[in-house]
């Protein structure tokens, strides 16, 4: 999938415009992701990229970077094998499209 632009509370994947925050899978978005803490990302607001088992996961923390991605949260996931990249979301919708990785899930807050 192609993210085809992102400004703040907007972003359009493949022609269709979300303005909920979302995750990207290889074949699906899941529209309207909702986490638990609100910008403090856990474990139990992406359980289901953790069932997924991506090769890389890309995460934008918002257009300010407020969402916190917590470092043991980043251990965790290296654990697995999974690669993680965290930048503001500007910045990791650009990583998102430049990385050739098939196997990748991008996560991505909007707003702040």
């Amino acid at each position: 999938m192609r993210i085809d632009s992102y400004k703040f509370g907007e972003i359009i994947i493949e022609g269709v415009k979300y303005n909920h925050d979302v995750i990207i899978f290889p074949d699906k978005v899941k529209s309207n992701w909702w986490r638990k803490n609100g910008h403090n990302l856990c474990d139990e607001d992406i359980k289901e990229i953790l069932d997924y088992k991506p090769d890389v996961l890309i995460i934008g923390k918002g257009k300010y970077g407020i969402m916190r991605v917590p470092d043991e949260l980043i251990k965790k996931l290296k654990g697995m094998g999974i690669d993680v990249i965290v930048a503001n979301t500007d910045k990791a919708v650009v990583l998102y499209n430049e990385s050739k990785v098939e196997e990748k899930v991008g996560a991505f807050h909007l707003t702040c």
